[in-house]
């Protein structure tokens, strides 16, 4: 799989620039997605005449000079044309999952029938409504999607329509004429009603194709010039007496005015069948065939006599099919080779796609005889028709975060493989392979093999929870690598195996428990030793690498605007004894976490958190040392703070995982603040003193030490997260040292099972120098004070922020923005680390200079127990939890402490527009101040109902939502810290039952946006 540059397609490739490659017209999401998110991608155009196809188009009919008819005929059709919203729940097959928009007709108004796109009615769960003219709404609910062609059904209550008549547009296929005037009557570029005008130029051309996703193929296509754009997709496209001629599915991307539709032959044979209460029969025999020109297929060894004929019996035609991919292993393997030229089927000429889905169609389990040229050569061979829904998948199961299903025939099609297998339609969870989201094929899990779904499902039910198994995987773009990765078994916050089943008489999938997880095998303590760095001048000092372990943190939820599912790096041991290590909160950013600790690269046990900082960017948690026999050593934290200059030695782990050592120097210590990320706040490190060295090292290292010769920690090296770059959308991440002196009061408490109860100044400061305190006011003798308590920093601190003001406001003593800090209980402050007498005052008796003057105060502290996320309730697939203490920092006011952190792809909170950062304020008009008043609110909200949501964005601009309820895929679910869990936390299912993808399985990968660049799929740092 390439890396670099652009990942190159296995199939054929296009002539065609990247520009100029067809897309799907559906309407682009509301918010702009980084790689993986619901946006169809575009794709490659292969296999098809290319030069010279657009000089052959006719040009565009004037809109605005539509004749009276024209004029009749579009009134009685837009009555028909409905504009579809509609989600894909969750990803499956070859679809992500999406929120979007498109345009149906119907096609029985008796019934409640309308004709749309496939990939409008998606592979997958579906949930969607239509809007008729006269904008009266219904549901709608999928009857039939074709398994190949680009076409679906359906169906909607006609009852429920009471202000129009409802009329239905009639199928015409035989009236789709080259030179044919027709309009395109759509919800064009998300507009409730569009009409485009256009001539067809041709009947004949080959499906377009759409890149890795969903593709139409073993069909021809018409060609027209009407500009159609997204949200065309499924429009009608009808002549001047009102019928429908053909169904919209396509256009280029370039801006060329050229649209592609799927001629409804196959629709209308469908929907006779869905009429008579009969079902949609489709057979295949495994082959793409294409249409090629005479001269080609000449090329590819067509006789004179063959053509003669050929050319006598269809007089118009100009070319003829031909097999472009043979399934390996499908019913054609080994008969029928690619560049074999169709002649006859079941002893009849054939040279068009229509009589050939006939034949497939009415022998399913049959044998067709099938008559081909192959290099001037007759080849007869017999095939057996197999089943085309056989192939497609109908159900997905979810397990352990992950959603997987037997890998379909399109995927199949797409890069000429065999029709088996299990593909990771959801790589989430457990099951997140290298950062890519889809695509995968596990060939064994545990070391038995899973050929096909229902052995996998077999197989998992056999691995206990918190298990560590050998997976083998592969790549659908990279078939001849084999993968090989060790998974961590979730089944406890994702504790349900699930079987999702498609159901076509209701429109939803139905899912059903497939087995309890079986439990967690005891631990078993195990025996290790470290490595030795044989190249460190200094034994003792060489001698921390037995201080170190590597910690792996996996997030089942995104809580808090973090924007990573899993995250691996390093800590120290600060007592071997009891198990307690610091790591930075860039790696454990919250405790709804699983915690894995690995020592001497050897023996894997688990953790938990203890403590987390809320300003140092350090957490402390803790392994269990009796399941440990290794020489772990606890590490000697040096109590005076290291100085500018000083000599030290820097250890540190770069991107490899690999122990990295050399002699360096502190060059600077300076006061920071880790810049804060403004689209989604999240935990960030403020007044610290921060170390860097002279070393090219410290960069590529994000965890690590200083030490002295004698082995004593002199500062951590960390990373902290900042904020995410506007240009690249990659989160930036800073390495810096932390002194260890700061460290040392919590450890030892934690040492004697104290839980540090810390409280903190809401406040955030960065440094001034004397020229401008003295501008700002400090007297001379201030300044004079500073230079001789602090030679080498002559500076004092100046509230830059507060945090916003609790519901009573702030205290009248509080501290102001601007103010110059001079002392707190006495004690002048020049360095950042005497601000730590906050910790442990409930108020400080603080000196500062406020407008020019010297101001005594008596400033209350603020405790720290709060600021932590203890609860989240998902509601409609957003992630809702009190304002967490990033929010607190970067806003002005509190609108609730109901905060949207983050929200589901494919939900409906990502359909009707709820955003990470919003605030709800209140539902139905019942004010939401809190979480409990939130839950009691909607709990009185039935199913599948519309209520609304009053909402205040992070910049304080207040909007009215409207959303609709659905508890079926994403049922209401609160996760609350519970010490008496294994976890530490409870999880309830509070409304409706545990139904949809896993529940809780995707919330914490790709398919969740955080708000952080709109909801990028974000990569797992490993």
């Amino acid at each position: 799989m390439e890396r670099n540059g652009e990942i190159r397609n296995k199939r054929k490739q296009s002539p065609v620039a990247p520009l100029d490659r067809p897309t799907k017209q559906l309407k682009p999401e509301m918010s702009q997605l980084a790689e993986a998110d619901g946006t169809p991608p575009d794709g490659l155009l292969y296999g098809i005449e290319t030069d010279g196809e657009e000089a052959r188009m006719m040009p565009l009919a004037p809109a605005t000079a539509d004749s009276a008819e024209w004029q009749a005929t579009i009134e009685r059709v837009v009555r028909n044309v409905v504009s579809i919203h509609f989600c894909q729940t969750c990803s499956f097959d070859t679809d992500p999952a999406i929120s979007s928009e498109a345009t149906g007709f119907v096609v029985d108004s008796e019934r409640g029938y309308i004709l749309t796109n496939r990939h409008v009615v998606c592979a997958g769960p579906f949930v969607g409504y239509c809007i008729f003219d006269n904008h009266e709404e219904c549901d709608v609910y999928p009857v039939y999607r074709d398994p190949v062609h680009d076409f679906g059904i359906l169906r909607f209550d006609p009852k429920a329509i009471k202000y129009m008549p409802l009329a239905a547009l009639e199928l015409r296929p035989d009236l789709a004429r080259v030179g044919s005037e027709i309009r395109v009557v759509g919800n064009d570029a998300g507009e409730k009603l569009s009409i485009l005008s256009g001539v067809i130029s041709r009947l004949d051309r080959n499906a377009p194709e759409y890149g890795e996703g969903y593709s139409d193929f073993n069909t021809n296509y018409i060609q027209a010039a009407a500009a159609a754009s997204g949200g065309s997709s499924g429009s009608p496209v009808v002549n001047v007496d009102g019928y429908a001629v053909a169904l919209q599915a396509g256009g280029r991307a370039d801006g060329a005015a050229t649209d592609y539709f799927l001629p409804l032959d196959r629709p209308l044979r469908a929907l006779k069948c869905i009429r008579n209460g009969e079902h949609v029969a489709r057979g295949t025999v495994q082959i793409q065939w294409m249409i090629k020109p005479f001269d080609e297929c000449r090329r590819l060894g067509l006789t004179p006599e063959w053509e003669a004929e050929i050319r006598k019996s269809f007089p118009k035609e100009t070319g003829m099919l031909v097999a472009e991919v043979v399934l390996p292993e499908g019913p054609a393997d080994k008969k029928i080779e690619e560049g074999d030229v169709l002649v006859k089927v079941n002893g009849k000429l054939l040279t068009q796609f229509i009589p050939l889905d006939s034949t497939l169609d009415s022998h399913v389990g049959k044998t067709i005889s099938i008559l081909v040229q192959r290099g001037g050569e007759d080849v007869e061979v017999d095939l057996d028709v197999g089943d085309l829904h056989a192939i497609t998948p109908d159900r997905f199961v979810t397990v352990a975060g992950g959603s997987f299903h037997d890998l379909s025939y399109q995927q199949a099609r797409l890069y000429a493989i065999p029709v088996k297998g299990v593909f990771v339609c959801e790589a989430a969870g457990s099951f997140r392979f290298e950062n890519t989201e889809s695509g995968w094929l596990i060939e064994s899990i545990d070391q038995k093999k899973t050929p096909n779904l229902a052995t996998f499902i077999e197989v998992m039910k056999g691995v206990p929870d918190r298990a560590r198994v050998v997976v083998t995987y592969k790549h659908l773009r990279d078939l001849h690598t084999l993968n090989t990765s060790i998974i961590y078994v979730d089944r406890h916050w994702t504790s349900k195996m699930r079987m999702a089943v498609r159901n076509d008489k209701t429109g939803l999938w139905d899912f059903t428990d497939l087995a309890d997880p079986l439990p967690a095998a005891p631990p078993v303590p195990r025996k290790a030793d470290f490595i030795k760095l044989d190249s460190v001048a200094h034994p003792a000092a060489g001698d921390v690498i037995r201080s170190f372990v590597r910690i792996s943190c996996t997030m089942p939820v995104k809580l808090d605007g973090f924007p990573r599912a899993r995250k691996i790096g390093f800590g120290l041991v600060v007592d071997a004894e009891k198990g307690l290590v610091v790591v930075s909160r860039a790696i454990v950013p919250y405790d709804l976490c699983d915690l894995s600790v690995t020592v001497a690269d050897s023996i894997i046990v688990d953790a938990k958190v203890r403590f987390m900082h809320p300003l140092a960017n350090y957490a402390i948690i803790q392994y269990d040392p009796s399941l440990v026999q290794a020489p772990v050593q606890s590490a000697k934290l040096a109590t005076e703070a290291i100085k500018q200059g000083a000599s030290t030695i820097f250890l540190g782990f770069n991107q490899n995982l690999r122990a990295v050592v050399a002699q360096t120097t502190v060059t600077d210590i300076t006061t920071v603040a880790i810049p804060s990320n403004a689209s989604a706040p999240r935990y960030r490190a403020i007044n610290l003193d921060a170390i860097t060295v002279d070393t090219g090292l410290s960069g590529q290292c994000g965890n690590g030490v200083l030490v002295a010769e004698d082995g004593t920690v002199q500062a951590l090296w960390l990373s902290y997260l900042g904020e995410r770059s506007a240009h690249s959308n990659k989160d930036v991440e800073y390495h810096l040292g932390l002194a260890t002196p700061t460290l040392i009061h919590v450890v030892s408490q934690i040492q004697q099972d104290i839980v540090p109860r810390l409280r903190i100044l809401n406040i955030e400061t960065n440094t001034v120098q004397m020229s401008q305190v003295r501008i700002m006011g400090v007297s001379e003798s201030w300044i004079a004070k500073v230079t001789e308590a602090n030679p080498s920093r002559h500076q004092l601190f100046m509230v830059r922020k507060i945090d916003c003001a609790p519901s009573t406001g702030h205290d009248s003593q509080s501290l102001q923005e601007g103010d110059i800090i001079l002392t707190l209980n006495g004690k002048l402050i020049t360095h950042v680390a005497q601000l730590d007498i906050m910790y442990d005052h409930d108020y400080l008796d603080a000196l500062v200079v406020r407008g020019g003057k010297e101001l005594a105060l008596r400033v209350p502290t603020i405790p720290t127990e709060d600021l932590e996320t203890d609860r989240a309730v998902m509601f409609c697939g957003a992630v809702l939890h009190r304002p967490h203490h990033a929010v607190r920092q970067q806003i002005s006011k509190l609108h609730s402490e109901v905060y949207v952190s983050a929200r589901t792809r494919g939900s409906p909170s990502y359909q009707y527009g709820l955003a990470p950062t919003n605030f709800l304020t209140a539902v139905n008009s019942i004010p939401t101040p809190t979480l409990s008043a939130f839950l009691a609110a909607i709990s009185s909200i039935p199913d599948n109902t519309y209520f609304r949501l009053r909402v205040v964005t992070f910049d304080n601009v207040p909007w009215v939502a409207t959303m609709k309820k659905n508890e079926h895929y994403f049922p209401t679910m609160e996760f609350a810290k519970d010490g008496s869990e294994e976890s530490g936390w409870r999880r309830v299912c509070v409304g409706g039952e545990e139904g949809n993808q896993g529940g809780v399985a995707s919330l914490g990968d790709g398919a969740m946006d955080e708000g952080s660049g709109a909801g990028a799929g974000e990569a797992v740092d490993e």
